[in-house]
């Protein structure tokens, strides 16, 4: 198992999208040489400024999060400014979510991705490289 880092990444004023591609790819870690599919041999990611993330066109308004509670008539929607204003790192964890592997392992990735909505994070002592993302 290769050695896992910790590394930051800035979402304010990054596409939704980019950002959520960038932490799916260093999770699973496709960017390190040894890369097989069956293991977990990713770095830890923090993105900071999960709020700031932008998205284009009409989708602030138009895209939307289902949640169902199993019950007749139990579906509670939520445009994308009503779920950042109650979880804004909901939108950026279902996008990573979305972009890993439909299997076991992706829970064991999910829980190293940290995702914060302001620039302030607890992780400090991991020493953490900031990594821009491409525009």
């Amino acid at each position: 198992m290769a050695e896992s880092k910790w590394v930051l990444i800035d979402a304010k004023g990054v596409s939704l999208g980019r950002v959520a591609s960038f932490a799916a790819n260093k999770l699973m870690g496709k960017d390190k040489p040894d890369w097989t599919s069956y293991s977990d041999n990713g770095d830890f990611v923090i993105v900071i400024n999960a709020s700031k993330a932008k998205l284009t066109g009409k989708k602030t308004d138009n895209k939307e999060y289902n949640f169902h509670s199993g019950y007749p008539g139990g579906l509670k929607t939520y445009n994308y400014k009503d779920m950042v204003k109650k979880d804004p790192t909901y939108p950026i964890l279902q996008a990573v979510k979305g972009m890993l592997p439909k299997n076991r392992l992706s829970d064991a990735l999910l829980k190293k991705i940290k995702i914060y909505s302001d620039e302030n994070h607890p992780h400090t002592a991991q020493q953490p490289v900031k990594l821009e993302i491409i525009r």
